[in-house]
């Protein structure tokens, strides 16, 4: 539930200031890999760049996955330290 709070205000705020969330690429550790994370990105027609979650059980490897991309996170983290 946070999670999905979360997620709508960084795509309202986003919205206000002009910037579409359509087609966007949003970055994100496995640690947000669930059906609600990725469903609510959908719903937004957001690309969903998640690393997979073993521990969720989904093998439904058929989603979309980025690892190049993904791995560009590791810098804007390290840089926003």
């Amino acid at each position: 539930m946070i999670l999905k709070f979360s997620l709508k205000l960084v795509t309202v705020t986003l919205e206000q200031a002009n910037i579409p969330v359509e087609e966007l690429f949003l970055n994100a550790d496995a640690g947000f890999d669930s059906k609600e994370f990725r469903l609510c990105c959908e719903k937004k027609e957001m690309n969903a760049n998640v690393c997979f979650n073993k521990r969720n059980g989904d093998t439904d490897r058929d989603k979309y996955f980025d690892q190049l991309l993904y791995n560009e996170r590791y810098k804007i983290e390290r840089t926003n330290a």
